[in-house]
This record gives C-alpha cells, sequence and structure tokens, in this order.
C-alpha cells in the first residue's frame, strides 16, 4: 500500500462536543473468526476516557450476526435470510454483554437501541428517536445502536438499502453531532482498492465528496478485501456526505491503532478527514437532507435551477420538467437539474401524480387543472433546503 507522504501531526485538539463513532464487522473480527474480545475491550475504554472527559458519545456498532454465528457454530456463507435473523437475535445480546462488562468497570451505563429504516423514514418516528438518544445522553448513558437485523429485511437479504456506515451518518445528523469517526482495518481512503492495486494512494483529506472522489470507493471493494458486513468503501463515502452536507466532520481511520480515539481527538493528523461542506444545519433540515427521508424527485428547467442556487426562492410548478415517484404530499423529495446534479431537497406540497398533471404550468393553473390547490409552490422555501 502507498501511503501520503504529506501526512503530519497537527496537534490541534478536535472541538467536538459530541461524536459518534462507528465500528465496523471487519475490525471487531479482526485476526479471528469470533468478535476480538481484545479490540471491544480497548475501543470501549477509549470510549470511556472520552466521556469521563465530557465528550458525549454515541457509539454505533456492527457485530451482531458474526457474533450470532460463532455461538451457534454456523458457517461464514449465510444467504437464508430468516437465519441471518436468527443469528442477529442471539449475537446481538452477546455482543451488548462484551461491552457492558468493560464499561461497567468505568462506572459508565449503556444503553441499547435497535433501529430500522421505518424509524427513521417518518418525521414522528425521526423525532421519538432523537428524543431517547438525547435523553440518554443528558443521563450520562453511553447508547450502542446498531440495525435491528432480527426485523430489517430489507439489509439481510443484501438490498443496498441499509448498513451501519449510513446508519452511523444518520444517528450523527439526528443528534447534531459534531463529528462522525468511522473505525474499520484500513487506515483511510485510497484512490482504488489497496488490496489489488499497489499503486493505490493514500488521501488524507476531502474538501468535497463530489462524483470522482465517490468513484474511488468503487462499487465493491471492502476495507479489509473481504465482504465481512454489509458497508464497504462506498457506503463509508455516501455515509460521510451525509454528514459533511450538513456541516459536521467525519473521519475515517484504522481502529487497529493503538489509542486511535484519543489521538484524533487530540488533534493527530491520522486517517482521512472529510471537511463540512455546509453550514451546521437544525435537526428538520439535517432529516430532510437524509437518504432515508427522501421519497422521489423532482428534475427542473435551467432557469429554476439557477434561480434556486442564486437565492432563496420556492420551487413552482412551471420550472418543473420531471417527476420520479411515487410520492404523497408531504414527503421529502430531491431537487436536481437535468443534469443530474442535486441542488436541494424539500417537503413537497403535492404528489407526484398531482405534479405529473400541473408540471411545466404557472402556478395559477393548479387549481384549474386539479380542482383544488395547496398553495402556488411545489415545494416552498421554508421547507426546502439547499446543498
Amino acid at each position: 500500500m502507498s501511503s501520503d507522504k504529506s501526512r503530519k501531526n497537527i496537534n490541534k485538539p478536535l472541538a467536538a462536543k459530541r461524536v459518534v463513532v462507528k465500528i465496523g464487522s471487519a475490525l471487531l473480527t479482526h485476526k479471528t473468526e469470533a468478535i476480538n474480545k481484545t479490540i471491544v475491550e480497548r475501543l470501549a475504554n477509549e470510549i470511556a476516557a472520552l466521556s469521563k472527559k465530557g465528550i458525549e458519545v454515541i457509539l454505533v456498532s456492527s457485530g451482531a450476526i458474526a457474533s450470532g454465528r460463532i455461538a451457534l457454530n454456523m458457517s461464514d456463507n449465510i444467504h437464508d435470510v430468516s437465519l441471518k435473523q436468527v443469528l442477529a437475535a442471539v449475537g446481538q445480546g452477546l455482543l451488548l454483554q462484551l461491552y457492558e462488562q468493560t464499561f461497567n468497570t468505568h462506572d459508565i451505563r449503556i444503553a441499547q437501541a435497535l433501529l430500522t429504516r421505518h424509524d427513521m423514514e417518518e418525521r414522528l418516528g425521526y423525532l421519538n428517536v432523537r428524543n431517547t438518544l438525547l435523553k440518554l445522553i443528558e443521563l450520562n448513558v453511553i447508547p450502542i445502536v446498531n440495525e435491528n437485523d432480527v426485523v430489517n429485511i430489507e439489509q439481510l437479504s443484501e438490498k443496498t438499502i441499509g448498513d451501519n456506515d449510513t446508519l452511523s451518518a444518520l444517528v450523527t445528523n439526528l443528534v447534531d453531532a459534531d463529528l462522525l469517526i468511522i473505525l474499520g482495518k484500513l487506515d483511510g481512503l485510497y484512490s482504488s482498492d489497496p488490496h489489488i492495486d499497489k499503486d493505490a494512494r493514500f488521501i488524507s483529506s476531502i474538501d468535497n465528496i463530489d462524483k470522482t472522489v465517490l468513484a474511488m470507493g468503487g462499487d465493491s471493494w471492502s476495507e479489509d478485501g473481504i465482504a465481512v458486513g454489509y458497508g464497504g468503501m462506498s457506503a463509508k463515502l455516501k455515509a460521510a456526505k451525509m454528514v459533511t452536507s450538513a456541516g459536521a466532520t467525519t473521519i475515517m481511520a484504522s481502529g487497529l491503532q493503538e489509542d486511535i480515539l484519543t489521538k484524533l481527538m487530540a488533534g493527530e493528523n491520522l486517517g482521512t478527514r472529510f471537511h463540512p461542506t455546509g453550514d451546521r444545519l437544525e435537526s428538520r433540515k439535517r432529516w430532510m437532507l437524509s437518504d432515508i427521508a427522501q421519497k422521489g424527485d423532482l428534475t427542473i428547467d435551467s432557469g429554476a435551477a439557477g434561480a434556486l442556487r442564486l437565492e432563496t426562492n420556492s420551487l413552482l410548478p412551471a420550472g418543473v420538467v420531471g417527476v420520479t415517484g411515487p410520492f404523497s404530499r408531504g414527503d421529502v423529495v430531491t431537487i436536481s437539474d437535468e443534469s443530474e446534479i442535486t441542488i436541494a431537497a424539500g417537503i413537497s406540497n403535492y404528489s407526484s401524480e398531482e405534479i405529473n398533471q400541473v408540471k411545466g404550468k404557472h402556478s395559477e393553473r393548479i387549481r384549474t387543472t386539479l380542482g383544488y390547490d395547496y398553495g402556488d409552490e411545489i415545494v416552498h422555501r421554508s421547507n426546502m433546503v439547499k446543498l
């Protein structure tokens, strides 16, 4: 593997009060088919040390299925969804027990939070999860979050919907965290898969996660060359983009590095740092930006795209040229130009079927076309956040 020779210590502590730490399956099973207890204990001790310093930490941890598979002496080549659910049900308690044993030595309480896509899709569910996590933090309890694989059919059937990288990004935005740290086995992002490309170049800093950066994740390469979990490098980059778009920082680093969390928080320039590309956003706007909340897409013409980029305008039906759905009134949609570049996200005043009937028309024709109206705007500026 090649690395960026320009890496230097910053030695300026990170000004992060609330941090989400994501630990991947490949890291937790390093050099063993079972959960590596040494790694769990070491990282839990580091998180406990941060907590003692007044830093609020939420842990997103993979490893339930791997833990259950070992407990039931199963092969790692399992494709049956119901069996994976069984492994998750058995393994989640065992994984949590490992964390609890270590945190108990520091007199720190932990709480399990198992989430599904459905919990995060609807605004009410999103708020309920947010309130619970914030209350746990307030009570100095460390939440340990995982996807609820017992019921999360989408992820277990290997559709590209769920993974803990995405979940960690959603949780970061959900609780208004300052920083997401994604820990795996690799020390950060490379220009290509370093397991197969000896000329892969290490990248220490990313200012903007554009199409070129996203392409570095490829379609299949994982952080250890073996697909242990569900989130490969592509999922990590998409998660980082979700967080940085909302104004927080993401760091991708190796959890095999001794005292990695302590060193990162002290300002050492380890791993790959993804810098914020937007201002800190209020929780409601973060929810609108999350992929999981978005139900459709509106394509707008160049005039409307220019107006949205330059000014804080509402989106009117005249500027809409395409609708991808289906979605209902009140759902979140993305707004893209004709080059498929996403400009904004917002809450739609109309359903996809209704917009298809009024797209390209002036606002005064909404009522005559539909027989009713919910306002002149397809998406009002107060319900819109620009990227």
